[in-house]
């Protein structure tokens, strides 16, 4: 769950829903100086789907009692991180197993980014990544697919995963880093130009326009009661929020 402050409540996004976004930049992504995804269908997919494993959490968020919000998902405990994550990866295996193995790489991803920032959390969390890595090395085997090129997946999903997060959560000006080109790594920058569109530089795109939506509740106050939080947010008006990016 995505929750925004708004004043005297919150602009909630579904972490599918970001996801969904995700999925619009896979789709766009690709010039002369960074490559597409391939394959374009699997790992389009694999994006839209990345957070697949949110589906079941955010129909009932818990409520953050300090913030009288929805719990986002940055304020995850490690049990349900890996409740979450663990499996994943085979809800998809029966729909593309390139959309799997992208929604393996990022899990594994953030459980490596949890150590990091938690390492009081690494004894729960390295299995997860242990088993991911061999899961990764099966799909890998089965797809034909290199490492290096899985890498370069990998790392951009993580790029879209975190340019789809930016304009949901108003982060501006945003870098991307270790961005896959056909020669190297580099950063990709978000920020705002005039009359409420954005770009990225450099641009990643073929078309000089794209332009990415997705779905948000507005919830009105803050709440002490789980389940009236939890009601609310269920009979919420679905908005969606549109964002034009141009080249500058």
């Amino acid at each position: 769950m995505l929750v925004r402050a708004t004043g005297d409540g919150a602009l909630v996004i579904g972490q599918l829903s970001h996801a969904w976004l995700s999925g619009q930049l896979a789709r766009a992504w690709g010039d002369d100086q960074l490559p597409a995804a391939e394959p374009c269908g699997g790992v389009v997919l694999g994006a839209q789907q990345h957070d697949i494993g949110w589906s079941s959490f955010d129909l009932r968020p818990p409520l953050n009692r300090d913030s009288g919000l929805p719990r986002n998902f940055l304020e995850l405990s490690a049990e349900e991180h890996l409740a979450i994550w663990r499996a994943a990866p085979e809800r998809l295996l029966s729909q593309s197993a390139h959309a799997a193995l992208v929604v393996s790489m990022h899990g594994s991803s953030l459980s490596e980014l949890r150590v990091r920032v938690a390492p009081d959390q690494a004894d729960a969390l390295h299995p997860h990544i242990e088993e991911e890595h061999a899961s990764q090395a099966q799909l890998r085997e089965a797809l034909g697919v290199s490492e290096a090129h899985a890498e370069r997946t990998r790392r951009h999903m993580w790029t879209w995963d975190g340019l789809s997060l930016a304009p949901c959560m108003g982060w501006r000006p945003f870098t991307s880093k270790d961005v896959p080109t056909h020669d190297g790594l580099i950063e990709v920058e978000l920020r705002d130009l005039a009359e409420g569109e954005s770009t990225l530089d450099p641009w990643p795109f073929a078309a000089e326009r794209v332009t990415v939506c997705c779905e948000a509740r507005e919830l009105a106050g803050h709440y002490h009661d789980e389940a009236q939080m939890r009601a609310e947010l269920a009979h919420a008006r679905p908005r969606t929020l549109t964002f034009a990016l141009r080249r500058e």
